[in-house]
């Protein structure tokens, strides 16, 4: 037997081995991320409160700033389907039943009681008065809105001026699912630049730079919060207030970044393929994005996404504490403010329902940099 014959024939190889030898790195990290159930799953919850985010005004039946004095506090509405006719049939038709008030003498408080000889029919994509969706695109239908003008429900009951909770939760998607990831790109272009030159040049440069870092980490964030905060007028219009604390939020977030960037151009820089590029006279800028970064994208990716949620988090907290985003914007920790006193966890305890919306969306993002993370590395067991 000669050694030639010994060997196995190239045919016998394994179908899924032959696959992954051709295949190119964007497919490894996509065969390794579906794999990921609870991943992929939390990719699908994502792309859906992004979806909200963008259609916020037409999935909203109800403007989030206009009060309703006779609804303040009004409890959340069933959706029913089947509706009883008057001569003892049914039909399909979205429906609510309405409320009657009664005053308790002994507390003096308002209570809502359901009655069933109020019905709220609710129409699908419903012609209402014109609005502008995403703020250009003129729009005269709503996902859901009431046959007739006049009447009002509240899924989501309604908070102390009688504003929907639904569509105030709805408006506070965008905004909070917004600034988490404009702050995390503001910090990813810090990140990568800044963690780039420190890590690509070294010496006193990389000292400067990684003092520069401590001294920001080894600052107490809530005060510095506080501190930045105080700082924006409140004479300034609601938007200059939005992008000052997305900006607020990226100065404090880009370091972990910077590190982990710094971390990576240090082992990258002696590879042969940098070295040639230095020899083919290619320039520091064009070394550091155009042959480093792209080698390293996946791993800044699952980062990105592990840190959306810290974003997330300290707008909630600002805005919980006052010092952050404040009405008439509309965001989730806007919303939480309704819901710091006694009188709310007893009378409305509704209104924690933003609260459970940034616990979904931070888990969501979690998990899923948690898969992307495993998937940035596809030959791992």
């Amino acid at each position: 037997m000669t050694p030639d014959s010994a060997m196995p024939p190239e045919s016998t190889a394994p179908e899924g081995e032959k696959r992954i030898e051709v295949a190119g790195p964007w497919t490894l990290f996509w065969w390794k991320f579906r794999k990921h159930r609870v991943a992929l799953i939390s990719l699908w919850v994502i792309a859906a409160l992004y979806l909200v985010a963008i259609f916020a005004e037409f999935l909203a039946p109800f403007d989030p700033t206009e009060p309703n004095r006779r609804a303040i506090f009004a409890p959340p509405q069933r959706l029913h389907l089947i509706l009883p006719t008057d001569d003892g049939n049914w039909r399909f038709k979205l429906h609510v039943y309405g409320y009657d008030t009664e005053l308790d003498q002994e507390t003096l408080t308002r209570t809502f009681v359901e009655n069933r000889d109020k019905v709220v029919e609710i129409d699908l994509f419903a012609r209402t008065s014109p609005y502008l969706l995403a703020g250009f695109i003129p729009v005269r239908h709503r996902l859901m809105a009431p046959a007739n003008p006049r009447d009002s429900f509240f899924l989501l009951g309604t908070d102390r001026l009688g504003r929907d909770m639904f569509s105030r939760l709805i408006h506070g998607t965008r905004v909070s699912m917004s600034i988490g990831l404009v702050g995390v790109t503001l910090s990813l272009i810090l990140g990568i630049i800044i963690g780039g030159i420190s890590g690509y040049r070294g010496g006193t440069t990389d000292t400067l730079i990684q003092r520069l870092i401590e001294l920001l980490q080894s600052i107490p964030t809530i005060p510095l919060w506080m501190g930045l905060a105080a700082a924006i007028p409140l004479t300034w219009n609601p938007l200059t207030v939005y992008f000052l604390i997305t900006v607020i939020l990226s100065l404090v977030g880009w370091t972990s970044l910077a590190r982990e960037v710094r971390g990576k151009f240090m082992s990258l820089k002696n590879e042969d393929f940098i070295t040639a590029a230095r020899l083919d006279g290619i320039s520091e800028i064009n070394i550091i994005l155009g042959q480093m970064v792209p080698s390293f994208t996946s791993h800044i990716i699952a980062s990105v996404t592990l840190a959306i949620p810290l974003m997330i988090i300290s707008e909630t907290a600002l805005s919980f504490l006052g010092i952050g985003l404040r009405s008439p914007v509309v965001s989730w920790g806007v919303l939480l403010q309704e819901a710091q006193n006694i009188r709310s966890i007893v009378q409305a305890p509704w209104l924690f329902w933003p609260g459970a919306a940034v616990i979904v969306a931070v888990l969501a993002l979690n998990f899923l940099g948690d898969g992307l993370r495993d998937a940035a590395d596809p030959y791992a067991r």
